[in-house]
Protein backbone atom coordinates (compact mmCIF):
# COMPACT_ATOMS: atom_id res chain seq x y z
CA UNK A 1 0.00 0.00 0.00
CA UNK A 2 1.35 3.51 -1.02
CA UNK A 3 1.07 6.30 1.50
CA UNK A 4 0.67 10.06 0.45
CA UNK A 5 3.80 12.21 0.54
CA UNK A 6 3.92 13.94 3.92
CA UNK A 7 3.74 17.77 3.88
CA UNK A 8 7.21 17.94 5.47
CA UNK A 9 8.71 16.11 2.49
CA UNK A 10 11.28 18.44 0.89
CA UNK A 11 9.98 18.09 -2.69
CA UNK A 12 6.38 18.58 -1.63
CA UNK A 13 7.26 21.70 0.37
CA UNK A 14 9.07 23.25 -2.60
CA UNK A 15 6.11 22.62 -4.90
CA UNK A 16 3.73 24.01 -2.32
CA UNK A 17 5.80 27.20 -1.86
CA UNK A 18 6.11 27.65 -5.63
CA UNK A 19 2.34 27.50 -6.04
CA UNK A 20 1.93 30.15 -3.33
CA UNK A 21 4.49 32.48 -5.01
CA UNK A 22 2.82 32.13 -8.40
CA UNK A 23 -0.58 32.90 -6.88
CA UNK A 24 0.78 35.98 -5.10
CA UNK A 25 2.42 37.25 -8.31
CA UNK A 26 -0.85 36.88 -10.22
CA UNK A 27 -2.71 38.82 -7.52
CA UNK A 28 -0.14 41.65 -7.64
CA UNK A 29 -0.29 41.93 -11.44
CA UNK A 30 -4.09 41.89 -11.57
CA UNK A 31 -4.27 44.40 -8.75
CA UNK A 32 -1.85 46.74 -10.54
CA UNK A 33 -3.87 46.61 -13.76
CA UNK A 34 -7.09 47.30 -11.86
CA UNK A 35 -5.59 50.30 -10.05
CA UNK A 36 -4.24 51.71 -13.32
CA UNK A 37 -7.65 51.45 -14.97
CA UNK A 38 -9.37 53.10 -12.01
CA UNK A 39 -6.77 55.90 -11.91
CA UNK A 40 -7.12 56.42 -15.64
CA UNK A 41 -10.90 56.84 -15.29
CA UNK A 42 -10.42 59.36 -12.50
CA UNK A 43 -7.88 61.42 -14.45
CA UNK A 44 -9.99 61.45 -17.60
CA UNK A 45 -8.80 60.62 -21.11
CA UNK A 46 -5.10 60.25 -21.88
CA UNK A 47 -3.66 62.06 -24.85
CA UNK A 48 -1.13 60.10 -26.82
CA UNK A 49 1.71 61.39 -28.98
CA UNK A 50 1.50 60.65 -32.70
CA UNK A 51 4.28 58.97 -34.68
CA UNK A 52 5.51 62.33 -36.00
CA UNK A 53 7.33 64.14 -33.15
CA UNK A 54 6.88 67.51 -34.88
CA UNK A 55 3.17 66.99 -35.43
CA UNK A 56 2.22 66.46 -31.84
CA UNK A 57 -1.39 66.91 -30.82
CA UNK A 58 -4.03 65.61 -28.46
CA UNK A 59 -5.82 62.40 -29.31
CA UNK A 60 -8.94 61.31 -27.55
CA UNK A 61 -12.44 62.46 -26.61
CA UNK A 62 -13.33 66.07 -25.93
CA UNK A 63 -15.69 66.78 -23.07
CA UNK A 64 -16.34 70.51 -23.50
CA UNK A 65 -15.89 73.01 -26.31
CA UNK A 66 -13.08 75.52 -25.97
CA UNK A 67 -13.29 79.20 -26.80
CA UNK A 68 -10.24 80.18 -28.90
CA UNK A 69 -8.43 83.46 -28.31
CA UNK A 70 -9.22 86.30 -30.68
CA UNK A 71 -6.75 86.40 -33.56
CA UNK A 72 -6.48 90.19 -33.45
CA UNK A 73 -3.51 91.25 -31.37
CA UNK A 74 -2.17 87.71 -30.88
CA UNK A 75 1.28 88.64 -32.15
CA UNK A 76 1.48 91.49 -29.65
CA UNK A 77 0.56 89.10 -26.84
CA UNK A 78 3.20 86.62 -28.00
CA UNK A 79 5.82 89.30 -28.69
CA UNK A 80 8.06 88.27 -25.78
CA UNK A 81 8.60 84.85 -27.39
CA UNK A 82 9.49 86.47 -30.69
CA UNK A 83 11.89 88.84 -28.94
CA UNK A 84 13.75 85.94 -27.32
CA UNK A 85 14.24 84.20 -30.66
CA UNK A 86 15.22 87.15 -32.85
CA UNK A 87 17.01 89.85 -30.86
CA UNK A 88 20.47 88.45 -31.62
CA UNK A 89 20.34 89.95 -35.10
CA UNK A 90 18.84 93.30 -34.16
CA UNK A 91 21.02 93.88 -31.15
CA UNK A 92 24.19 92.94 -33.00
CA UNK A 93 23.47 95.33 -35.87
CA UNK A 94 22.50 98.14 -33.48
CA UNK A 95 25.69 97.67 -31.49
CA UNK A 96 27.81 97.87 -34.64
CA UNK A 97 25.99 100.93 -35.98
CA UNK A 98 26.38 102.71 -32.64
CA UNK A 99 30.15 102.20 -32.46
CA UNK A 100 32.43 105.26 -32.43
CA UNK A 101 34.01 104.36 -35.76
CA UNK A 102 32.23 102.66 -38.63
CA UNK A 103 34.69 101.45 -41.25
CA UNK A 104 34.60 98.68 -43.85
CA UNK A 105 35.34 96.05 -41.21
CA UNK A 106 32.21 97.09 -39.32
CA UNK A 107 30.10 96.95 -42.48
CA UNK A 108 31.47 93.49 -43.21
CA UNK A 109 30.46 92.39 -39.71
CA UNK A 110 26.97 93.80 -40.21
CA UNK A 111 26.61 91.93 -43.49
CA UNK A 112 27.84 88.73 -41.86
CA UNK A 113 25.32 89.16 -39.04
CA UNK A 114 22.49 89.51 -41.56
CA UNK A 115 23.64 86.45 -43.48
CA UNK A 116 23.77 84.41 -40.28
CA UNK A 117 20.20 85.54 -39.63
CA UNK A 118 19.17 83.83 -42.91
CA UNK A 119 18.38 87.07 -44.70
CA UNK A 120 20.08 85.91 -47.87
CA UNK A 121 22.97 87.40 -49.86
CA UNK A 122 21.17 89.91 -52.07
CA UNK A 123 18.91 91.21 -49.30
CA UNK A 124 21.84 91.52 -46.87
CA UNK A 125 23.95 93.46 -49.37
CA UNK A 126 21.03 95.75 -50.21
CA UNK A 127 20.31 96.49 -46.56
CA UNK A 128 23.99 97.24 -45.86
CA UNK A 129 24.16 99.67 -48.80
CA UNK A 130 21.05 101.53 -47.68
CA UNK A 131 22.33 101.71 -44.10
CA UNK A 132 25.66 103.06 -45.36
CA UNK A 133 23.94 105.88 -47.20
CA UNK A 134 21.76 106.82 -44.25
CA UNK A 135 24.59 106.68 -41.71
CA UNK A 136 26.65 109.00 -43.92
CA UNK A 137 23.80 111.49 -44.15
CA UNK A 138 22.83 111.12 -40.48
CA UNK A 139 26.35 111.64 -39.18
CA UNK A 140 25.19 110.59 -35.72
CA UNK A 141 25.64 107.62 -33.40
CA UNK A 142 22.70 108.45 -31.17
CA UNK A 143 21.15 105.07 -30.21
CA UNK A 144 17.60 106.35 -30.65
CA UNK A 145 18.25 107.70 -34.14
CA UNK A 146 20.17 104.61 -35.19
CA UNK A 147 17.40 102.33 -33.93
CA UNK A 148 14.72 104.31 -35.78
CA UNK A 149 16.78 104.14 -38.99
CA UNK A 150 17.31 100.39 -38.70
CA UNK A 151 13.61 99.86 -37.95
CA UNK A 152 12.56 101.76 -41.07
CA UNK A 153 14.92 99.84 -43.33
CA UNK A 154 14.00 96.43 -41.93
CA UNK A 155 10.29 97.22 -42.20
CA UNK A 156 10.75 98.24 -45.82
CA UNK A 157 12.45 94.90 -46.56
CA UNK A 158 9.86 92.82 -44.69
CA UNK A 159 7.19 94.43 -46.85
CA UNK A 160 4.49 96.26 -44.89
CA UNK A 161 2.25 96.61 -47.95
CA UNK A 162 2.01 92.92 -48.91
CA UNK A 163 -1.44 91.37 -48.69
CA UNK A 164 -1.24 88.94 -45.77
CA UNK A 165 -4.92 88.13 -45.54
CA UNK A 166 -5.71 84.41 -45.57
CA UNK A 167 -8.37 84.06 -48.29
CA UNK A 168 -11.37 82.81 -46.38
CA UNK A 169 -13.94 84.99 -48.10
CA UNK A 170 -15.52 84.16 -51.46
CA UNK A 171 -17.13 86.53 -53.91
CA UNK A 172 -19.59 83.84 -54.96
CA UNK A 173 -20.81 80.57 -53.48
CA UNK A 174 -19.34 79.23 -50.26
CA UNK A 175 -17.08 77.69 -49.11
CA UNK A 176 -13.59 79.12 -49.44
CA UNK A 177 -11.07 76.26 -49.81
CA UNK A 178 -7.67 76.36 -48.10
CA UNK A 179 -5.09 73.67 -48.92
CA UNK A 180 -2.24 73.19 -46.43
CA UNK A 181 0.98 71.59 -47.73
CA UNK A 182 4.59 71.00 -46.65
CA UNK A 183 7.35 68.48 -46.04
CA UNK A 184 7.42 65.86 -43.28
CA UNK A 185 7.77 67.01 -39.71
CA UNK A 186 6.89 70.71 -39.98
CA UNK A 187 3.62 70.36 -38.06
CA UNK A 188 0.98 70.64 -40.79
CA UNK A 189 -1.82 68.84 -38.95
CA UNK A 190 -1.24 70.89 -35.82
CA UNK A 191 -1.14 74.04 -37.94
CA UNK A 192 -4.45 73.15 -39.62
CA UNK A 193 -5.99 72.67 -36.19
CA UNK A 194 -4.68 76.03 -35.03
CA UNK A 195 -5.91 77.80 -38.19
CA UNK A 196 -9.34 76.32 -37.50
CA UNK A 197 -9.22 77.92 -34.07
CA UNK A 198 -8.34 81.30 -35.60
CA UNK A 199 -11.32 81.05 -37.95
CA UNK A 200 -13.69 79.92 -35.22
CA UNK A 201 -12.62 82.94 -33.16
CA UNK A 202 -13.69 85.02 -36.17
CA UNK A 203 -17.08 83.26 -35.96
CA UNK A 204 -16.70 81.38 -39.22
CA UNK A 205 -18.24 77.97 -39.87
CA UNK A 206 -15.36 75.60 -40.65
CA UNK A 207 -15.03 72.04 -41.96
CA UNK A 208 -11.78 70.04 -41.92
CA UNK A 209 -10.63 67.53 -44.53
CA UNK A 210 -8.17 64.86 -43.33
CA UNK A 211 -6.39 64.15 -46.63
CA UNK A 212 -3.28 62.88 -44.86
CA UNK A 213 -4.18 59.21 -45.19
CA UNK A 214 -0.64 57.87 -44.79
CA UNK A 215 0.52 58.93 -41.32
CA UNK A 216 -0.83 56.81 -38.50
CA UNK A 217 -3.36 58.70 -36.35
CA UNK A 218 -3.28 61.83 -38.55
CA UNK A 219 -7.05 61.80 -39.07
CA UNK A 220 -7.71 61.16 -35.37
CA UNK A 221 -5.41 64.00 -34.41
CA UNK A 222 -7.10 66.43 -36.79
CA UNK A 223 -10.55 65.27 -35.67
CA UNK A 224 -9.71 66.04 -32.06
CA UNK A 225 -8.33 69.49 -32.94
CA UNK A 226 -11.63 70.25 -34.64
CA UNK A 227 -13.82 68.70 -31.95
CA UNK A 228 -12.25 70.94 -29.31
CA UNK A 229 -13.87 73.96 -30.99
CA UNK A 230 -16.95 72.29 -32.47
CA UNK A 231 -15.59 71.75 -35.99
CA UNK A 232 -16.30 68.49 -37.86
CA UNK A 233 -13.76 66.52 -39.88
CA UNK A 234 -14.25 64.54 -43.10
CA UNK A 235 -11.90 61.54 -43.15
CA UNK A 236 -11.48 58.01 -44.48
CA UNK A 237 -9.54 54.86 -43.69
CA UNK A 238 -5.76 54.75 -43.60
CA UNK A 239 -4.31 54.40 -47.10
CA UNK A 240 -7.38 55.86 -48.84
CA UNK A 241 -6.98 58.10 -51.89
CA UNK A 242 -6.20 61.56 -50.43
CA UNK A 243 -7.66 63.34 -53.47
CA UNK A 244 -10.96 61.54 -52.87
CA UNK A 245 -11.01 62.62 -49.21
CA UNK A 246 -10.30 66.23 -50.18
CA UNK A 247 -13.03 66.13 -52.83
CA UNK A 248 -15.57 64.71 -50.38
CA UNK A 249 -14.69 67.37 -47.80
CA UNK A 250 -15.28 70.18 -50.28
CA UNK A 251 -18.49 68.58 -51.57
CA UNK A 252 -19.80 68.36 -48.02
CA UNK A 253 -18.73 71.93 -47.38
CA UNK A 254 -20.79 73.03 -50.37
CA UNK A 255 -23.77 71.01 -49.18
CA UNK A 256 -23.64 72.42 -45.64
CA UNK A 257 -22.75 75.96 -46.78
CA UNK A 258 -19.78 76.28 -44.46
CA UNK A 259 -17.55 79.35 -44.73
CA UNK A 260 -14.19 77.58 -45.03
CA UNK A 261 -12.93 74.07 -45.79
CA UNK A 262 -9.39 73.44 -44.49
CA UNK A 263 -7.64 70.47 -46.11
CA UNK A 264 -4.69 68.80 -44.40
CA UNK A 265 -2.30 66.89 -46.67
CA UNK A 266 0.40 64.32 -46.02
CA UNK A 267 3.97 65.44 -45.57
CA UNK A 268 6.11 64.80 -48.59
CA UNK A 269 9.72 65.33 -49.60
CA UNK A 270 10.15 67.96 -52.27
CA UNK A 271 12.51 65.72 -54.25
CA UNK A 272 10.01 62.85 -54.62
CA UNK A 273 8.31 63.38 -57.98
CA UNK A 274 5.54 60.83 -57.36
CA UNK A 275 4.46 62.44 -54.08
CA UNK A 276 4.56 65.93 -55.56
CA UNK A 277 2.46 64.77 -58.53
CA UNK A 278 -0.06 63.39 -56.07
CA UNK A 279 -0.27 66.78 -54.39
CA UNK A 280 -0.99 68.37 -57.75
CA UNK A 281 -3.71 65.76 -58.26
CA UNK A 282 -5.37 66.69 -54.95
CA UNK A 283 -5.64 70.29 -56.07
CA UNK A 284 -6.95 69.38 -59.54
CA UNK A 285 -9.60 67.05 -58.14
CA UNK A 286 -10.77 69.60 -55.58
CA UNK A 287 -11.10 72.23 -58.27
CA UNK A 288 -13.66 70.10 -60.06
CA UNK A 289 -15.99 71.31 -57.33
CA UNK A 290 -14.53 74.60 -56.10
CA UNK A 291 -11.55 76.82 -56.78
CA UNK A 292 -8.77 76.46 -54.21
CA UNK A 293 -8.66 79.98 -52.78
CA UNK A 294 -5.49 79.60 -50.71
CA UNK A 295 -2.51 77.25 -50.70
CA UNK A 296 -0.55 77.64 -47.48
CA UNK A 297 2.95 76.19 -47.31
CA UNK A 298 4.04 75.30 -43.77
CA UNK A 299 7.78 75.77 -43.21
CA UNK A 300 9.93 75.12 -40.16
CA UNK A 301 11.61 78.48 -39.51
CA UNK A 302 14.63 76.79 -37.96
CA UNK A 303 15.59 75.10 -41.25
CA UNK A 304 16.78 78.44 -42.63
CA UNK A 305 17.84 78.57 -46.28
CA UNK A 306 16.94 74.90 -46.77
CA UNK A 307 13.33 75.98 -46.43
CA UNK A 308 13.72 78.05 -49.61
CA UNK A 309 14.49 74.95 -51.66
CA UNK A 310 11.36 73.27 -50.31
CA UNK A 311 9.26 76.36 -50.94
CA UNK A 312 10.30 76.68 -54.59
CA UNK A 313 9.35 73.11 -55.47
CA UNK A 314 5.98 73.26 -53.73
CA UNK A 315 5.21 76.60 -55.35
CA UNK A 316 5.83 75.11 -58.80
CA UNK A 317 3.46 72.20 -58.15
CA UNK A 318 0.50 73.87 -56.42
CA UNK A 319 1.06 77.63 -56.77
CA UNK A 320 1.64 78.53 -53.12
CA UNK A 321 -0.14 81.74 -52.09
CA UNK A 322 1.04 82.13 -48.50
CA UNK A 323 3.64 80.91 -46.01
CA UNK A 324 3.14 79.68 -42.44
CA UNK A 325 6.41 79.81 -40.47
CA UNK A 326 6.34 77.48 -37.46
CA UNK A 327 8.78 77.32 -34.52
CA UNK A 328 9.56 81.03 -34.61
CA UNK A 329 9.87 80.86 -30.82
CA UNK A 330 12.85 78.52 -31.03
CA UNK A 331 16.23 79.12 -32.65
CA UNK A 332 14.66 80.72 -35.69
CA UNK A 333 16.34 83.67 -37.36
CA UNK A 334 14.18 86.59 -38.42
CA UNK A 335 15.90 87.15 -41.75
CA UNK A 336 14.21 84.06 -43.21
CA UNK A 337 11.00 86.11 -43.59
CA UNK A 338 12.76 88.52 -45.97
CA UNK A 339 14.55 85.87 -48.03
CA UNK A 340 11.47 83.65 -48.50
CA UNK A 341 9.26 86.53 -49.58
CA UNK A 342 11.89 87.85 -51.98
CA UNK A 343 12.61 84.58 -53.71
CA UNK A 344 9.01 83.40 -53.98
CA UNK A 345 7.10 86.65 -54.19
CA UNK A 346 4.76 85.07 -51.63
CA UNK A 347 3.95 86.70 -48.28
CA UNK A 348 4.37 85.18 -44.84
CA UNK A 349 0.81 85.16 -43.52
CA UNK A 350 0.98 83.27 -40.23
CA UNK A 351 3.70 82.45 -37.71
CA UNK A 352 3.81 79.86 -34.95
CA UNK A 353 5.26 80.99 -31.64
CA UNK A 354 4.75 78.04 -29.31
CA UNK A 355 3.08 74.69 -28.73
CA UNK A 356 -0.14 76.09 -27.21
CA UNK A 357 -3.39 75.79 -29.20
CA UNK A 358 -3.62 79.56 -29.72
CA UNK A 359 0.06 80.23 -30.38
CA UNK A 360 -0.45 80.76 -34.12
CA UNK A 361 -0.67 84.44 -35.01
CA UNK A 362 -1.33 86.51 -38.13
CA UNK A 363 1.98 87.99 -39.30
CA UNK A 364 2.22 91.70 -38.53
CA UNK A 365 5.33 93.35 -40.07
CA UNK A 366 5.58 96.23 -37.58
CA UNK A 367 5.29 94.00 -34.51
CA UNK A 368 7.76 91.56 -36.07
CA UNK A 369 10.39 94.24 -36.78
CA UNK A 370 9.94 95.78 -33.32
CA UNK A 371 10.69 92.36 -31.85
CA UNK A 372 13.76 91.91 -34.04
CA UNK A 373 15.40 95.17 -33.00
CA UNK A 374 14.41 94.66 -29.37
Amino acid sequence: MTWPVPVWDRGGVEQYLMMILISLAAVVVLGGVTLALVAGRRRGPRYETTTDPDDRGPLGPVDTLERPDEATGRLQRLRSRLVRSNTSMGRAVLALLSSDKIDEDVWDQIEETLLLADMGTSASMELVERLKQRVTVLGSRDPGEVQAMLREELLRMVGPDMDRTVSTETAGTKPAVVLVVGVNGVGKTTTVGKIARVLVAEEKKVLLGAADTFRAAAAEQLTTWGARVGVETVSSHEGADPASVAYNAVARGVEEEVDVVLIDTAGRLQNKAGLMDELGKIKRVVEKTRTVDEVLLVLDATTGQNGLVQAKVFSEVVNVTGIVLTKMDGSAKGGIVVSIQRQLGVPVKLIGLGEGPDDLAPFEPKAFVDAIIG
